[in-house]
This record gives C-alpha cells, structure tokens and sequence, in this order.
C-alpha cells in the first residue's frame, strides 16, 4: 500500500481526469507535504482532505480519488511534516498530542493547507473540510475559528470542544459522522457536541452507525465496517452536493 502512494507522489496521472501530484510548501520555514488532485473542470468545488493520525498516506490519495471520480478537485493537507508519516503508536500519541496541546499551532496549520490549495487552483470560495479521526477532530478546530467554508465532515474523529472554545463563529454547515460502537470516542460526547451545536444556532446533521466502532472507514483495518462505510460514504457525497454549488 505504501509503495501505491509514493507512486502517486511521484506524479502519476489518474484516470486521465485529473492532474496528482506531491505538494511541497512551508509553515514558519518547516517543510510540509501535501497532495493534490484537480478535476478536469477547473470550477469544481474543492475538498481538503485532514488525515488520520498516521499522517497524509495512501488512504487519503484513495479518498482523494473517489471524490475525483466524482468531480471534485482535492488537496489533502500536511500536519505532521514532510516525510512525518509515524507507524509506532507512541508515535502517532507524540504528534496529535503535540497538537491538541498547541491550538492555535493546529489552526496555523490548517490555514496554511487552505492557503496551499487555493494557490494549487482550489476554489476557497466553494469548498467544504472533511477529515477522518484525529482529521475529524482537526476540521472541527476549523469550524470553531470561523474558516469560510460551505461545510465541514468530522468521520468518527474526536468530537469534544476544548475549554475557552466554543462554535459560535462557526458559518459552515456541520456532517458529523459516528460508530455506535467507537470505544475511543463515546456517545455521550457525540450526544454533548449536538447538544452544543444546537445550543449555538449551527447547521447540523450526526448520524451514528450502530455496530461501527472507531476508524469504521479504514479500508483493510480489524474496524473496517463496510455497511456503514458504505452508508457514510453516500451521505457525505449526497452532503458535497447540497452544500456546494455545482
């Protein structure tokens, strides 16, 4: 699977539709590495892409490229670095750890990835964020600092709001994607963060999947659920529709 990936990197024209490619810019003068794929029409809506706490792999060039099939333009952005792409628990804990202890460092890097995919051709002003766990958690960060995006898609990501933030800056449409059975994020705080969002006025839609434990989307992993993969997969393409504009 990896070798899959850094062939992607290398530049590797899917499909004949779309241009990929390895995306290298900076943040404070540290190197990161994205990934782009841009629709065959150059006014398609974009969707960036946060990864997993394993960094920017060949899961998110799959998911970059389903969604170009369907006439999307991508950008997976980079929060760990060039060449940061952790194996060992320990590992992925330092890194996303590091990151939920530094806020506004996350939201600087979140921006910058926005920034790289309006600079690659993206459209920023019709464009939704969706991310998968650790991402999932990540792209709420972004709906809290008030990014303008026409929506934003946490999937099984982790769903509580740190202390001092809240959602009232929030102007993007909100998906919220769960696994009943997620032992690592629990219905309760799935239950606390509708609670929230209804509290605050914010366009929102969560559904949860019952038998779905955490990270039910990786594809190959023991929590691979297809049905509700599946299932989340539709809704959230039916939900690009919605929100964007052709």
């Amino acid at each position: 699977m990896k070798t899959r990936w850094i062939l992607a990197l290398l530049g590797l024209i899917w499909g004949g539709a779309a241009q990929a490619g390895a995306v290298r810019y900076q943040v404070d003068g540290q190197p990161f590495e994205g990934y782009y794929l841009a629709a065959a029409d150059k006014q398609a809506p974009l969707v960036v892409l946060v990864h997993d706490w394993d960094g920017l792999t060949d899961y998110e060039v799959k998911r970059a490229e389903m969604l170009v099939a369907l006439g999307y333009s991508v950008f997976a952005v980079d929060l760990f670095g060039a060449g940061v792409r952790p194996t060992a628990v320990e590992e992925k804990k330092k890194l996303t750890g590091a990151l939920y202890q530094d806020r506004p460092r996350m939201r600087k890097l979140l921006q910058a990835g926005l920034a790289e995919a309006g600079r690659q051709g993206g459209r920023l002003d019709n464009a939704v964020a969706m991310g998968y766990c650790f991402g999932g958690a990540a792209v709420l960060e972004l709906a809290r600092s008030g990014a303008s995006l026409k929506g934003i898609v946490s999937v099984h990501g982790g769903l509580e709001t740190p202390a001092g933030q809240n959602y009232e800056q929030t102007r993007a449409s909100l998906l919220i994607q769960h696994g009943s059975a997620d032992q690592a994020v629990s219905l309760g705080q799935f239950a606390a963060l509708i609670t929230e969002l209804e509290s605050a006025g914010i366009r929102h839609e969560a559904t949860s999947y019952s038998g779905a434990p955490h990270a039910f989307s990786v594809f190959g992993s023991d929590n691979y659920r297809a049905d509700a993969d599946a299932k989340s997969w539709r809704r959230f393409t039916e939900f690009l529709g919605e929100v964007t504009k052709g």
